[in-house]
C-alpha cells in the first residue's frame, strides 16, 4: 500500500516563501509506477473546485505545472528518498488552500477531470496573509 506524508505547510505574509515535502513509501522493487507517472501536488480552498499546482515525472524528471502557479512555484524530486519538493515563492493571498501531496498520475489530471489520481496524502494547510 503505497502511502505519502507531507510535511511543511503553514503560515506566511504575502510576498514570503514555504518549502513543501512529500515522502513517498510502499512501492515495491517491480513497481514502475514511480518511475513511470507524476508526483506532485493538487490544492483545494474553502468553496473552490480542487486545483492542480504541479507534478514531476520519476523518469526524466519533466515538470508540469498550474498557470497560476508558473514562475512561482518549483517542483523537484530526490528520486532515492522517494521524495518530491514544492519550493513556493512569491506566495499570495489566493494560494490560501490545503495542499495535497498525490502519486501514480498522468499530469494531464493537472489540468483536466476525469483522469485517476490513486494515491493522497493527507494534506497540509497552507495560508498567506496580506
Amino acid at each position: 500500500q503505497v502511502q505519502l506524508v507531507e510535511s511543511g505547510g503553514g503560515s506566511v505574509e504575502a510576498g514570503g516563501s514555504l518549502r513543501l515535502s512529500c515522502a513517498a513509501s510502499g512501492y515495491t522493487y517491480s513497481d514502475r509506477t514511480y518511475i513511470d507517472k507524476c508526483m506532485g501536488w493538487f490544492r483545494q480552498a474553502p468553496g473552490k473546485e480542487r486545483e492542480g499546482v504541479a507534478c514531476i515525472y520519476g523518469e526524466g524528471g519533466s515538470t508540469y505545472y498550474g498557470d497560476s502557479v508558473k514562475g512561482r512555484f518549483t517542483i523537484s524530486q530526490d528520486n532515492a528518498k522517494m521524495t518530491v519538493y514544492l519550493e513556493m515563492t512569491n506566495l499570495k493571498p489566493e494560494d490560501t488552500a490545503l495542499y495535497y501531496c498525490a502519486a501514480d498520475f498522468d499530469a494531464l489530471a493537472l489540468y483536466y477531470s476525469g483522469y485517476e489520481v490513486p494515491y493522497w496524502g493527507q494534506g497540509t494547510q497552507v495560508t498567506v496573509s496580506s
